[in-house]
């Protein structure tokens, strides 16, 4: 099936999301489709799968206009999307999860589960995905997961497929599986929209390239001769530099160091079992893993925000196993949250307000117990300047800024602060390549000032373009450390999925 979008134009209050967009996907070919946070991707996707009825323009398969009420008439016209975010009940079957709402059926109505077995088998056979359609999907690593969400689309009759950022949870090893199922589908003529941040793939995988900017088509790009730079330049109207500026780091004393720290749950069961490491003055240590390895426990217990079951946690020689957040901040611990929504700023707060969170209780901000407003604002004023933080207006709220911006917020309120140690998690999860590039070089700029960088992130792109060491964590435990130069991503991908040293 071709796949041709016309004039696409889809308004909200106050935004034009998407503006005489106009693309051309071609059957057995994958479209790569890029941009900004914001640039109207989700937008446009929306719109082919039902959810939005465009505003203007025209929905055409094999020349033939469509339109779609809602989300089920688009995958009767045979478009599926597999979301980022799998849509899967845990403790449901594989093949329970993938007839659900469309179940074959036998006398009384009941489920035909041998028939729902068979065509989950049969596409698994048919597309080479392997599949076994009795597990139950809490059990399969997310690589398996992401198969699972393949075959629901198939079995429904898809013949345009849409992934949404399909790598970003899948080691280096799932992300070769998942190309060749993708070169699988083109090879029995299937139509695919790949939208992704990730350049490289896009240009390892894509048969055409089209690039979204402020909610219109900015250009279109040949892979086999286009660069990630340019890709970049496209997106962001500007030239961006990729390369992160890193020299020999100059090691100081070690400044964060936990031994032997285990945390469970309520029931006993380890989040994090027997960690040890230091990060020194001076030095990047970056932390890989698959998302739901023990990262989040992690950030929490070094910040104070979980209680040990064991082991130790010192700052600058000092057990601070028990002190709250609060002192740990005090001491100095700066903390960029892996989730700036929920942990990182309050959306209903102003910029200036959210620039105080951790420090709103003390001189200058506060004095009597009451806010100095004229403080906040210069403070404020200054910080969105220097950290480049759009628009640079210190009444706005968190919640209206973009992805990127909110996150220049926070490091700009965490990096201000004088102090030795800096826990960064999934520092730039989420944001455009060129907020990524600022936040990286003020990551690098803290480490030639002979900060201590603790940064903890899924994106191995990241940890070896900004670590001086890699600890891979796997079930709660350290189970791998290298430096970037003695390793490569493939190894540490095995790592990931649970190889032993």
């Amino acid at each position: 099936m071709e796949l041709e979008l016309r004039g696409i134009t889809k308004r909200f209050p106050g935004v034009l999301a998407n503006d005489d967009v106009n693309l051309t996907a071609r059957s057995g070919k994958v479209l790569a489709l890029i941009g900004e946070n914001g640039a109207g991707k989700s937008t446009l996707m929306n719109v082919l799968s039902g959810l939005y009825h465009p505003d203007q323009g025209e929905i055409l398969i094999d020349g033939v206009v469509h339109q779609f009420p809602g989300p089920g008439a688009a995958i009767a016209a045979g478009i599926g999307m597999v979301h980022q975010h799998f849509m899967l009940i845990p403790v449901f079957s594989v093949f329970e999860n993938v007839v659900l709402g469309v179940e074959p059926t036998k006398a009384g109505g009941l489920m035909d589960r041998k028939k729902a077995r068979s065509e989950v088998k049969e596409i698994s056979s048919k597309y080479g995905l392997a599949v076994d359609p009795d597990a139950m999907v809490e059990s399969l690593p997310v690589g398996i997961q992401q198969r699972v969400e393949i075959i629901k689309v198939l079995l429904r009759g898809a013949q345009i497929l849409v992934f949404d950022e399909p790598t970003a949870v899948l080691t280096p090893q799932e992300v070769e599986e998942f190309f060749g199922i993708v070169a699988e589908l083109k090879a029995r003529g299937a139509t695919i929209i790949f939208i992704t941040h990730k350049l490289k793939e896009a240009l390892a995988i894509a048969d055409d390239i089209t690039v979204l900017r402020d909610g219109k088509v900015v250009g279109n790009a040949d892979p086999k001769t286009a660069t990630p730079e340019d890709l970049a330049e496209m997106m962001v109207g500007r030239p961006i530099d990729l390369v992160v500026d890193k020299t020999e780091s100059i090691l100081g004393e070690p400044v964060l160091e936990l031994v032997n720290v285990t945390v469970t749950d309520d029931f006993g069961r380890p989040y994090l079992s027997g960690v040890s490491f230091q990060v020194s003055a001076g030095e990047i240590v970056g932390i890989a893993g698959i998302q739901g390895n023990g990262q989040t426990e992690l950030v929490k217990v070094i910040t104070g925000m979980m209680s040990l079951a064991d082991g130790t946690v010192s700052f600058k020689g000092v057990d601070i196993s028990d002190f709250s957040p609060r002192r740990r901040h005090a001491a100095g611990i700066a903390h960029v949250p892996e989730d700036r929504n929920e942990m990182g700023m309050v959306g209903s707060f102003t910029v200036a307000e959210n620039l105080i969170l951790d420090s709103y209780y003390s001189e200058p901000f506060s004095k009597g117990g009451r806010l100095q407003r004229t403080d906040i604002a210069a403070s404020a004023i200054g910080l969105v300047a220097a950290y480049d933080v759009r628009p640079p207006l210190i009444e706005n709220t968190g919640s209206a800024l973009s992805g990127g911006n909110a996150q220049k917020m926070i490091v700009a309120r965490e990096f201000s602060r004088d102090v030795p140690m800096l826990v960064c998690a999934q520092p730039t999860r989420g944001i455009d390549v060129g907020s990524i590039e600022y936040i990286h070089d003020q990551i690098m700029r803290k480490r030639h000032e002979g900060k201590a960088i603790l940064i903890v992130s899924t994106e191995l792109d990241e940890i070896f373009a900004l670590s001086d060491r890699i600890l891979v964590l796997f079930d709660g435990k350290v189970v791998a450390e290298r430096r970037p130069a003695d390793t490569t991503p493939a190894e540490i991908g095995l790592f990931m999925a649970g190889k032993s040293t």
